[in-house]
This record gives C-alpha cells, sequence and structure tokens, in this order.
C-alpha cells in the first residue's frame, strides 16, 4: 500500500510504531553516512532518515530525489536525538527510520517555493494553482472551508432543516445583476440562465410543503468583480415556513454561535446587536458598518446655521445638512497629512472637508474665524471632542453627507489603528426601505428584491407614499462585511402583485416573468422566509485574508478568467452551430 496514516496522525503513536507515509519531498539534506528527507502531505512534515552504511543502496535512490517528488516511504517511528528537535513544526520531536522507499512519481523544479508564497505574484499562483494548493497558506483556508460547511451541514440538520439541490439551469430572471445565459441546442432561440441564487426555487419548496431547506450552493453573477466578488461563488441557502422574523433570526444566531465557538473559540452573546436600516445610516453612514470601533457621525446642523460659514450656512438653507466625525489623536497630523485627507474625501466625492483641531492650547482651523468661541465649544461638546482630536465636517445632501462620512470614518479607523483585527462584531441590520427610485427609469424598484414582504406597520402608506415603506429584508454584518441577507416573503398573491405594481411591473410582464410563482402562491402557499449566507466571505473573515480568491480553490481574476484553464475561449465553430448562434 501506498501509505497507512497521514503525518499528523503518526504524531499521537508511541516510538517503535512501523508505518506507511507518502507525500512529497519537501527538501533533503545530506549529512555524510545519515540522509535527511523532510517528507510533507496536506497534514504536516515529518523528518525520514536513511543510515547509508546500513543501506547503501537506498541512499543512492535517495540522492536523486528532488524538490516536490511523490514517494512512498515505510519504516519505524522514532524520538529525535536529544538536541535536534524541530520546535517549529507539528511532530517535530519524532521522525522516521527508513526502511524501504519507493518513487511514485518525479516532478519538474516549481516555479515558485511551495512552502512559501507570499512574495510571489497571484498571477503566478494562479496559473499553477495546483502547486499553490501544496502551500501551508492555501492549504489552511480549504481545511477550514470543508470543516466549515460540514458543521453548517450539521447544525441545519439539527433544526430540522432538508438539504435539498435546487436546478443550475433555469429561466432567466433579472432583476440584480446580469445573468450568465446558456444556450438551449433542442429549443434554438431559448436560452437557460445559471441561478443568481435559487430564490424563486426555495420559495416553491416551502410552497411544496418541504417547512425548512437548506442547500450548499452555487451561484453566479455576471458582475464587475472585486476583492469579495466572483462570479461564480457559494452560500448556504436557507428558508423554513411557519416561523417570523425574530424566530428565524433565533435560529441563525444559533448557528453563528456554533461557528464561532468551534474556529475562534468564542461565546457569542445572544441575542446578536439589531440596529435598524435608519439608525445605521444615520450614526455610521453605512448600511454595514464596522462596530469594531466607535466614532459615530455627529448631526452639528442646528449648531451650524448659527455660525457665518458660508459652506454651512448655504448648505442648510437648501436643504442640506451639516455631519461630523472625531479623528482621536488626528490633530498632532501635519497640514499636509490634512490636506491629504482632503484629497481622499473628494476623491470619494466630496466638495470638500472643513475641520478643527482641538488641541490643549485651544482650538485651531482656518474656518474659526466665522465660528464664535462659544459655538466652537458646543461643537466639540456635541461630538465629544478630547485634547489632541481632530474634527471633520461634510456638508451636503443627507445621502451624500452620509455616504462621504461613513467611508471616511472606516478610513479614519485605519489612520489610526483603531481596528482590532482580532474582535469579531456581529449585528442584524434590519428594517430596510422596501424601495428605491430609479431617477434613469423614472420607477421604483426593490432594494433586496420583489419578493420581500413589507413591513406590517406600513401596508397602509404604500398606496400613498411607498417610498417610505419599511420591509421585513435583514442583513447579518459581521467587521462591516454584509456575510448574510434575506427576508420574510409575500406569501399572499394579492400583496405579491401589489409590489410588481409599486416597482412598475405590468400584470402581464409579472406572468411572463413570474407566472410560475404567483400561480405557486395561489396554492395555499404558507408563511415563510430565510436568507443566504455568503459561505466565501465569511470563510475569508474567519481566517482573516483580504480576498475570497484566498479562500476558493479554483478562483477567477478580477477581469473573470481562469488563469490555470484559459477560460473563458473561443469554442469550435461547429457548437455555434448546432446552438443556431452565429458570432457578430
Amino acid at each position: 500500500m501506498y501509505r497507512s496514516h497521514f503525518i499528523a496522525d503518526l504524531y499521537q503513536f508511541s516510538p517503535g510504531t512501523v508505518v506507511t507515509v507518502a507525500g512529497w519531498v519537501h527538501a533533503v539534506r545530506d549529512h555524510g553516512g545519515l540522509l535527511f528527507i523532510e517528507l510533507r502531505d496536506r497534514s504536516g512534515r515529518i523528518q525520514c532518515v536513511i543510515d547509508a552504511h546500513q543501506n547503501p543502496v537506498m541512499e543512492n535512490m535517495a540522492k536523486m530525489l528532488r524538490d516536490e517528488w511523490v514517494i512512498s516511504i515505510h519504516g519505524s517511528l522514532n524520538n529525535r536525538p536529544e538536541g535536534t528537535v524541530n520546535e517549529e513544526v507539528a511532530g517535530g520531536n519524532l521522525e522516521i527510520r527508513v526502511s524501504s522507499l519507493r518513487v511514485l512519481n518525479s516532478s519538474q523544479t516549481p516555479p515558485f517555493p511551495v512552502d512559501d508564497t507570499k512574495g510571489v505574484s497571484e498571477t503566478l499562483r494562479l496559473t499553477y494553482r495546483y502547486l499553490d494548493m501544496r502551500s501551508p497558506f492555501l492549504l489552511e483556508a480549504l481545511r477550514l472551508r470543508s470543516e466549515l460547511t460540514t458543521l453548517i451541514r450539521n447544525e441545519m440538520v439539527a433544526h430540522q432543516f432538508w438539504e435539498i439541490e435546487t436546478p443550475l439551469l433555469t429561466r432567466s430572471t433579472p432583476e440584480g445583476a446580469r445573468d450568465f445565459l446558456v444556450p438551449s441546442r433542442l429549443e434554438r432561440g431559448a436560452f437557460y440562465a445559471l441561478p443568481q441564487s435559487p430564490q424563486l426555487f426555495k420559495q416553491l419548496l416551502m410552497v411544496g410543503g418541504i417547512d425548512r431547506y437548506f442547500q450548499v450552493a452555487r451561484c453566479f453573477r455576471d458582475e464587475d468583480l472585486r476583492a469579495d466578488r466572483q462570479p461564480e461563488f457559494t452560500q448556504v441557502d436557507i428558508e423554513a415556513s411557519f416561523l417570523n422574523r425574530d424566530q428565524f433570526l433565533g435560529i441563525i444566531e444559533n448557528l453563528f454561535c456554533a461557528i464561532f465557538r468551534k474556529f475562534k473559540n468564542t461565546e457569542l452573546s445572544r441575542p446578536f446587536m439589531r440596529l435598524t436600516h435608519a439608525e445605521a445610516m444615520e450614526k455610521y453612514g453605512s448600511d454595514k458598518p464596522d462596530l469594531r470601533f466607535g466614532l459615530p457621525i455627529v448631526d452639528i446642523s442646528a449648531i451650524a446655521q448659527n455660525t457665518s460659514f458660508a459652506v454651512f450656512t448655504q448648505t442648510l438653507g437648501s436643504g442640506g445638512t451639516v455631519r461630523g466625525l472625531r479623528f482621536p489623536g488626528g490633530a498632532s497630523r501635519s497640514r499636509k497629512e490634512v490636506e491629504d485627507l482632503t484629497l481622499w474625501a473628494q476623491g470619494q466625492g466630496a466638495k470638500g472637508l472643513a475641520w478643527i483641531k482641538a488641541e490643549a492650547s485651544g482650538f485651531s482651523s482656518p474656518i474659526l474665524k466665522f465660528i464664535p468661541e462659544p459655538l466652537q465649544k458646543e461643537i466639540a461638546e456635541a461630538m465629544g471632542a478630547e485634547h489632541g482630536d481632530l474634527l471633520l465636517f461634510i456638508a451636503d445632501t443627507l445621502p451624500q453627507t452620509l455616504k462621504i462620512l461613513g467611508l471616511l470614518r472606516s478610513h479614519v479607523a485605519r489612520l489610526a489603528n483603531l481596528i482590532d483585527p482580532t474582535r469579531m462584531e456581529l449585528l442584524w441590520v434590519i428594517d430596510f426601505p422596501l424601495l428605491e427610485w430609479n431617477p434613469d427609469e423614472k420607477r421604483f424598484e426593490a432594494v433586496h428584491h420583489p419578493f420581500t414582504a413589507p413591513h406590517p406597520d406600513d401596508l397602509a402608506i404604500l398606496s400613498d407614499t411607498p417610498e417610505l415603506a419599511r420591509s421585513l429584508a435583514y442583513d447579518l454584518v459581521l467587521n462591516g462585511t454584509e456575510v448574510g441577507g434575506g427576508s420574510i416573503r409575500n406569501h399572499e398573491i394579492e400583496l405579491q402583485k401589489r409590489v410588481f405594481d409599486l416597482i412598475g411591473m405590468t400584470e402581464e410582464e409579472a406572468k411572463r416573468r413570474f407566472g410560475f410563482l404567483l400561480e405557486a402562491l395561489s396554492f395555499g402557499a404558507p408563511p415563510h422566509g430565510g436568507m443566504a449566507v455568503g459561505l466565501d466571505r465569511l470563510a475569508m473573515i474567519l481566517l482573516g485574508r483580504d480576498s475570497i480568491r484566498d479562500v476558493m480553490a479554483f478562483p477567477k481574476t478580477q477581469k473573470g478568467t481562469c488563469l490555470l484553464t484559459a477560460a473563458p475561449a473561443p469554442v469550435d465553430p461547429g457548437q455555434l452551430r448546432d446552438l443556431g448562434l452565429k458570432l457578430s
């Protein structure tokens, strides 16, 4: 046989145990008379020793070995001699005395060292992803991801959820990103679409009486990419019937408590913090605020209107707002650094950035001549200023002011080193708006998706002021990243039709695009809701990685290409003819 144990399994055995291990040659060292082979598999590394005097033939064979050759070794487990223990690796006190060795395959010299890929370009790593996988960096990610998926499955089954697969070939129902289309050979001119999520199918499962469903689902979106976005990704898709919002969120909290207990050795406090969407935007300028640091946004409009600073008064006179943010210790920043901060804010869309330094000797700023001293103290008190702080101000429309200050808040936290990378802060953002106005198309759009139920307290205002209506949507936010989102759904057909009407979808269009769902809702659909948890993003945060590409086996570049397989690629003209397609 090739092996009897993984290398990590050997650490529990006592000396004298006879074992067979297999893997890759990590290093070979010839000490004259003794030849050492460091052998590696996915679980760990171990030193193997060949005594040249006892077995000169095997010594000659071992001297031929090169890094990344594949070998199998049979021998007895021994303690390393005193003074030779390697404290840096698990099992560094053990070695195998080799009695036989087999070469299973040779290897070319790798284009980069697989044991340390930190200085290797991502392009090279993705081109040779199968070599990159041998690195501890990627092996750790794939191991955690596998264990995370197993834990989630076990937790969902424990809560009486069934795992059910939904189709990957479905119909195009674009409501967010572009669909990936798949042409049909049997029905020329017709197309399948790869699912952006199993949204409609999981609702149909609820109509079918499945009651509790989950799936580790592959999803596809043809959209511009970034560090936490890929054209294909994995989400834990969940749906349940006969649960209200609080009951459903409780199940998800149980799941995350189990995840953090295992992977972060942390007991989370329950229930998780909850902020309404309005509170999150007002206080943090984001619908996914990072709560690992404070720095709330402060409204100083009432004070600013009494100043003679034209930027403040003119903005307020036109219906805008003036809000501020505290930069702890920022008063020590040079004039050049403050100017750079202003340029950064302008790069995010700000018209400018006003500032006041709160120093031990008093306040300093070019705008102080427009602000009487009593008002300076009022502003500082309202913002909780301390000696050494830099107070930053944006004056603009309310949405733009909150957007800029939300981005500035995170930027300041990084500059001031306020973010503890070991800290994990979870919260629910609830009561999202149901609709948002699209000025280009001059119609309302669903903020989440059109199957989200309106808040029951706002049903009465749907006809007159639909823009004020809240929804039963919710997002789970971890350290400023949305790791999951969902909603309670419309289970009554008339309410679903009403929402379609609000977003400008005619009855004919609704029937054409979602007729099968509307018909299903007419057959006794139960109250239901659910969410999807981003498995890639969650694994990325648990590991402290900067990109989901670092937790995926075969990711694509930010241009959506696979460097390993050179996809996407042209296809044979005959394939296009079979599909009735012609490239223009």
